[in-house]
């Protein structure tokens, strides 16, 4: 018997070389305990793995290996700068279990460090959360972020500090168009750009512009997950109409029903259903805004992430003069930043920057001038390009998971974003599905409340970008359990 010395000695680890358990298997038992036990504070860091290897005498691959294995299960998170520490969140009981069986079938991915963020945003008694909308904030660039912020405080001229108009500043204007123009296909210029504080802000800029212009309805997909949408347009005064969704996306010609001035569309990957709006769709929605002087609302939320198709172009490319490009960091760096951007139609851009005046007198210039420096940096897509391997291999371990245990439910939307929806089969009732997965502590929304007219097939939303791979094959085992006590009360 051996005991670790030195700096080792603070995690109290004992290695039996004789016990015939590998020793990172030891080293992970000893730690997952005192973390499980309240030994180890959520955010405490651990001693870099070459020092601990040292102070234990082994190798620093078996240190490595031993907290990697502890990353996939959800108990430590790595930090950029390459220090580890205690996740927030415990883990759901057996995750340690499952993890340890995928780390031997899929090695690759475990040493990938996937599981970072792992019960974020679990609520009370919930051991497994499927919420959408989430991105892994653990992931957030912290050192390229930081350098930003010391490049703008030591070099930016004293006016930048001052009030500026409503639209931002020219900075990140110019920035963010020379990167939606390269990746998104936008044809956007800076003076038609207006900074707000993220989605929610930007679509309530709008409506207040559109009403004052004449509008009186307004058409959402549906399903959709605009719910700031609806609710700021009615209480604008509009009319608010729901336009189906089929599996390519809006239903074109429903919306030459509609009698609307506005439509808000999600059309390079529609939330919920995943769906592409396809070229002759997209050419008809212009078509119908031309004819009408009605404008496009382009949701882009979660473009960046795509996994087994080529890029979807912007629909703003088609017709700046008609749609609104809306775009936010929410999904790709971290919502608390409450950065987002409208590239405005030209005649618009004035109220809309008026109304940004009038709402909060312009969003802080240090995190603008920050981020437009992150991006000409080409940080963004730095931390693009690491993040769409993590998640896809997520999403993976859903999918695969979903074959395993309930082959009968139909994943859509898979081929890009954040989260899948699954259909039910007919005579599953959604409704009782959720409620019997809360009982066996699983968090799952259900698409019936975002539709708006409230009819359309039951299905489930899973959100996975906040999930290690042991959390989602726990999660799906547990709803699993959840349908088949529907089935068999």
């Amino acid at each position: 018997m051996r005991t670790n010395s030195g700096p080792a000695d603070e995690l109290l680890i004992k290695l039996d070389r004789d016990a015939g358990v590998p020793l990172h298997r030891q080293i992970e038992t000893s730690i997952r305990a005192r973390i499980r036990a309240g030994l180890m504070r959520a955010g405490a860091s651990l001693p870099p793995t070459r020092t601990l290897a040292t102070g234990l005498g082994v190798s620093r691959g078996v240190v490595v290996e031993a907290y990697q294995q502890l990353v996939a299960e959800g108990y430590l998170v790595s930090r950029s700068g390459g220090y580890t520490q205690v996740a927030a969140s415990m883990p759901p009981a057996g995750a340690a279990s499952a993890a340890s069986a995928a780390s031997t079938a899929q090695p690759a991915a475990r040493s990938a460090g996937l599981g970072a963020g792992l019960g974020a945003g679990l609520g009370a008694g919930r051991r497994v959360d499927f919420g959408y909308g989430r991105t892994d904030v653990s992931q957030f660039p912290r050192a390229a972020w930081l350098r930003s912020v010391r490049t703008v405080l030591t070099t930016t001229p004293n006016d930048r500090f001052a009030y500026l108009d409503g639209r931002g500043v020219p900075e990140l204007h110019e920035t963010l168009c020379d990167y939606l123009n390269r990746v998104r296909g936008t044809a956007a210029v800076p003076g038609n750009m207006v900074i707000c504080s993220g989605y929610g802000q930007g679509i309530s800029l709008l409506i207040q512009v559109l009403v004052r212009h004449g509008a009186r309805r307004i058409a959402l997909e549906d399903p959709s997950s605009n719910d700031d949408a609806r609710v700021l347009a009615g209480a604008a005064g509009l009319d608010v109409v729901g336009i189906p969704v089929g599996p390519d996306g809006v239903q074109v010609d429903a919306l030459h029903r509609a009698d609307a001035d506005a439509v808000v569309l999600t059309p390079s990957h529609q939330w919920p259903t995943g769906g592409v709006l396809s070229a002759a769709a997209r050419a008809e929605v212009i078509r119908w805004a031309e004819r009408r002087g009605a404008i496009v609302v382009e949701d882009d939320y979660d473009a960046e992430y795509r996994y087994d198709r080529s890029p979807v172009g912007a629909m703003q490319g088609l017709a700046p003069d008609h749609v609104v490009y809306c775009g936010t960091a929410s999904k790709t760096l971290a919502p608390g930043l409450r950065l987002g951007w409208l590239v405005v139609p030209p005649h618009l851009v004035a109220d809309v920057a008026a109304a940004k005046v009038l709402a909060d007198r312009g969003s802080p210039v240090i995190d603008q001038l920050t981020f437009a420096d992150f991006l000409a940096r080409g940080e963004f897509d730095r931390h693009l390009r690491r993040m769409r391997p993590v998640y896809r291999r997520r999403r993976d371990a859903l999918l695969g998971a979903l074959r395993t245990h309930l082959p009968d439910l139909e994943p859509a939307g898979i081929a890009a974003g954040q989260h899948v929806v699954a259909w039910l089969p007919p005579g599953l009732d959604e409704a009782a599905v959720v409620t019997a997965a809360a009982r066996h502590g699983l968090a799952i929304h259900g698409v019936g409340p975002y539709r708006i007219a409230g009819t359309g097939p039951g299905g489930l939303i899973f959100g996975y970008a906040t999930l290690g791979e042991a959390a989602i094959a726990e999660g799906v085992a547990l709803l699993a359990t959840a349908i088949r006590d529907v089935r068999e009360p």
